[in-house]
């Protein structure tokens, strides 16, 4: 038995459990979980209710039986009420209980907010013109050639962008610090790998040359026992290597590349730039577009929905920096924020991250966009094209999860087109 009542932006759910409905509950909960019991006297899972009960308290089996009442009652009310619609997991309170009179409960949720779509015709956002001058082509050439470099030692002395290898020992207040000695250190000057101003005051050192270099830590560094300190580093040069390119010639390209000529490979570059900016530009329409629709929308997104964005944010940051050997508090110490000062960073994201979806997932249902097999297979045909995959090993052995991925990103892809239909000239 259930009560239901709108408030603002949430729901609450006021569920009555019969004396009956609640012992029926426990006995299943004892059928489903005793065999996790052992019990002098007993073979395992053949101990009694009671005497389970008896040894291992009288609620035992409650937390179990309250999850399964409250859950059928919460999937029978959302079955009976098909316009009610929760952002979240309720929260559940206990009002009462009783032996003889069941249980009282209260569920409170936040409801998902209404979504008026404005006009998806007649935006203002443009696709930008795609041009790839000259300069482009041969800084892009230029990489190419400096991925190519070899190095060489000189005696001459060590200037931005060549190879230094060096010794060094640093102290604060006259006193070594952990990590702050090293033998043969190869250094990149220039690539600002170090604190600022160390790699700078070794330019211009010879092979053989030592100094004292002089230098502060960050106030904001990692290492708190150093964060905001001076210090100073003992630097004995051992090798400068300078940075020696390829001549740029129709010999280079033929040795390096598939092509023939240097003209040949400019002109394939310029292609490959040319499809690369019009992709980018093509992306960058669609999120404009998808930004002025947003914009143009009215959602009184929940407090609760953006809070949770805002922890799968976080949650999703930290998982990346793991990769990195990081973790969020040394990462946050670095950075000299509080958590709770980093979730404010990130709220105005959260809330437009959570009002895209919404906005999206309106348009999707109002226009009745949907996949068919056909489209699926031709979206999964694709993947496979771009990344040399066999399309018939992978077709028939989908999990669900990935069935489901490929389901939204043909959604999504014809979502783009009824847009982009839209706002033709």
């Amino acid at each position: 038995m259930y009560t239901y009542e709108k408030k603002a932006k949430e729901g609450q759910l006021k569920v009555k459990i019969s004396k009956e409905v609640w012992e029926n509950a426990i006995e299943k909960a004892y059928e489903e979980n005793k065999g996790k019991f052992n019990i002098q006297g007993f073979r395992k899972g053949k101990a009694p209710r009671k005497v389970i009960e008896q040894t291992y308290g009288d609620t035992v089996f409650f937390d179990d039986a309250f999850e399964a009442v409250i859950s059928n009652e919460y999937s029978k009310f959302l079955a009976e009420n098909k316009d009610v619609k929760p952002a979240e997991a309720p929260h559940v309170e206990m009002n009462s209980f009783t032996a003889d009179k069941g249980i009282e409960a209260t569920l409170t949720f936040a409801l998902m907010p209404e979504i008026v779509l404005g006009s998806l015709s007649g935006l203002k956002a443009k696709p930008k013109a795609v041009k790839v001058d000259a300069k482009e082509v041969e800084e892009e050439i230029k990489r190419f050639a400096e991925a190519h470099s070899r190095y060489e030692e000189s005696e001459a002395p060590a200037q931005n962008g060549d190879f230094a290898t060096i010794d060094f020992s640093g102290s604060v207040d006259g006193v070594k610090f952990d990590g702050g000695t090293a033998e043969n250190y190869r250094l990149e000057l220039g690539s600002h790998t170090f604190i600022e101003g160390f790699e700078d005051q070794i330019v211009g050192m010879k092979k053989g040359d030592k100094k004292d270099i002089n230098v502060t830590f960050p106030a904001n560094y990692q290492a708190e026992n150093l964060a905001g300190k001076p210090a100073v580093f003992a630097i004995a040069l051992n090798k400068v290597e300078k940075k020696i390119l390829p001549k740029i010639d129709d010999k280079f390209i033929s040795d390096t590349t598939e092509f023939e000529t240097l003209d040949e490979y400019k002109s394939n570059v310029k292609d490959t730039l040319v499809k690369k900016a019009k992709e980018q530009a093509e992306r960058d329409y669609e999120v404009a577009l998808i930004d002025e629709i947003v914009d143009g929308c009215k959602a009184d997104i929940p407090h609760s929905m953006t809070h949770h964005e805002v922890h799968h944010m976080i949650h999703d940051f930290e998982h990346r920096l793991s990769h990195q050997g990081l973790n969020l508090e040394a990462y946050l110490s670095y950075i000299g924020k509080t958590m709770e000062e980093f979730e404010a960073d990130r709220m105005s994201d959260a809330e437009k991250n959570v009002k895209t979806r919404l906005v999206l997932q309106k348009i999707i249902e109002e226009n009745k966009i949907t996949v068919s097999e056909k489209e699926l297979m031709k979206r999964i045909e694709e993947y496979c094209a771009t990344y040399g995959i066999k399309y018939e090993e992978i077709k028939n052995s989908l999990t669900p999860d990935e069935r489901a991925y490929f389901e939204n990103e043909a959604i999504m892809s014809k979502l783009m087109k009824f847009i982009k239909d839209q706002n033709k000239a």
